[in-house]
């Protein structure tokens, strides 16, 4: 609630009254926002050990050894690791029993002058729970969505008092932690796309639910987990690259689900414009979908998780209903083709102008907005229950009023019927896989890939009978 919030000023002068915190700020980019807190609030002295800010590269170079890219989750590390052992062979012997040693550090790239370059940053603290112990880390991916360069500035201040006040005093709470981190800020002014916790105090923590939190607690509208569980994040992993992406329920994944991603990913690489360059496929779960019975559940959610991870797909949970949002995010990481992969029910679906009232142009301006970037939609055909028939693009009727527009797009390729696909596959749906399995017909273990089976058996998922 707003009324509980703690201010910055209160944050920033509550650390520097306790006797027991005391540490170390680096900061590289934006200025010194973070440790200015600390300074402006009084009572400094008793909680910074040193503050540094190596903004030359090759003084930076020089104390943290060399890197690619100086605004990157790599620099982060070097930086933690460098200043916190400085830190504790200086500082140990003489007050490491009674003090809780910490090392705050940002690499930040604020507006520029001109207004070019992508404006975000990694923030990370490393940090003792309690005297004498072994050190735990977070640190988190910022983008910077303020349009000028003091605004962006002064957010960076606000968000690093927050990681640095919630890594020591909330640590025990992962939750309250993520909740804190926009205490006095807006999704408006900052967005945080990924969130790490390493160490003793954070061993139990499952970064699939932490990367799910940060869209759920509205931290991010996006954000991204391997098929091993490791958080992601988005700008480093879809970066130049073209992408395909399926959007469902995998509840559970099926195999229709796979077929559809791997036709897909087929007939997009022979595109001129793709082919020869490394396409990244991904599934996408919307909180739409995951919302679906009025509120997450996270053990049904873990369970779809585990099912993709036995796949080796990359997991994409979004916030993006409305597919031109997903085809506007994507975009700001790449100028290489989109492809969205879906059914003849999702194409349906795209077609049905209820989605796009609160459009002032309505579906023409949504369209408009999904295909400005060279987008591709591929198309998996339905076998219709009642007739038998196959609808696949061509054969597909939208409403009559927007039969010219369809057709506009499919003449221009901008729509394409999927032409290799797996006949055998195209009476399998996951709510009657679902079904079966909550029923006890094993019969649903031929409607799923084998590795997915096994996993659900093992592990009893999805409330088998």
């Amino acid at each position: 609630m707003q009324g509980d919030i703690i201010s910055t000023h209160q944050k920033a002068l509550t650390i520097n009254l306790s006797h027991r915190k005391y540490g170390t700020f680096a900061e590289i980019g934006a200025g010194q926002e973070v440790v200015r807190w600390f300074f402006r609030v009084g009572g400094a002295a008793g909680t910074i050990a040193k503050s540094i800010s190596a903004y030359d590269m090759t003084v930076s170079d020089a104390i943290y050894g060399p890197c690619e890219r100086y605004v990157s989750r790599q620099r982060l590390v070097s930086m933690l690791e460098h200043e916190y052992a400085l830190l504790i062979e200086r500082l140990s012997a003489k007050r490491g029993s009674e003090t809780e040693f910490f090392v705050f550090a940002d690499t930040v790239s604020a507006r520029n002058f001109k207004g070019t370059n992508e404006c975000h940053g990694w923030l990370g603290i490393k940090f003792q729970s309690s005297p004498l112990t072994g050190p735990n880390e977070i640190f988190i991916h910022v983008v910077l969505l303020d349009k000028e360069n003091l605004a962006q500035q002064e957010a960076l201040g606000i968000i690093g008092v927050n990681l640095v006040f919630g890594a020591l005093h909330y640590h025990d709470s992962a939750e309250k932690l993520m909740q804190s981190l926009l205490d006095d800020l807006s999704v408006a002014r900052i967005e945080v796309d990924m969130i790490k916790f390493t160490g003793p105090g954070f061993k139990d923590i499952d970064h699939r639910l932490m990367s799910l939190k940060l869209v759920q607690l509205g931290l991010s509208n996006a954000a991204m987990f391997a098929a091993n569980g490791e958080v992601l994040q988005p700008s480093e992993i879809l970066r130049k690259r073209p992408i395909l992406v399926e959007r469902g329920s995998f509840r559970p994944p099926t195999l229709v689900n796979l077929d559809i991603l791997e036709c897909a990913r087929q007939q997009f690489s022979r595109d001129e414009k793709v082919a020869g360059q490394p396409l990244l496929p991904l599934v996408e779960l919307t909180m739409k979908n995951l919302l679906q019975t009025g509120e997450i559940c996270y053990e049904d959610f873990l369970a779809r998780a585990d099912c993709l991870a036995a796949t080796g797909t990359t997991v994409l949970i979004s916030n993006y209903f409305e597919y031109y949002r997903l085809a506007a995010y994507l975009a700001r990481f790449t100028q290489e083709r989109i492809g969205i992969a879906m059914g003849i029910p999702s194409l349906m679906e795209l077609f049905d102008e209820k989605y796009y009232q609160h459009l002032e142009g309505g579906i023409l301006e949504s369209f408009g907005r999904l295909f400005k970037n060279d987008l591709k939609v591929f198309v998996y055909p339905l076998k219709d229950a009642a007739t038998g028939q196959l609808i696949n693009v061509q054969k597909l009727k939208v409403a009559p009023n927007l039969t010219q527009l369809y057709e506009h797009l499919c003449d221009n390729g901008c729509i394409e019927s999927l032409d290799y696909f797996n006949r055998d596959y195209l009476g399998i749906f996951s709510r009657d896989v679902l079904k079966k399995i909550r029923e006890g017909d094993h019969t649903w273990e031929a409607a799923v890939p084998p590795e997915v089976a096994r996993i659900i058996k093992d592990q009893k998922l999805f409330d088998m009978a």
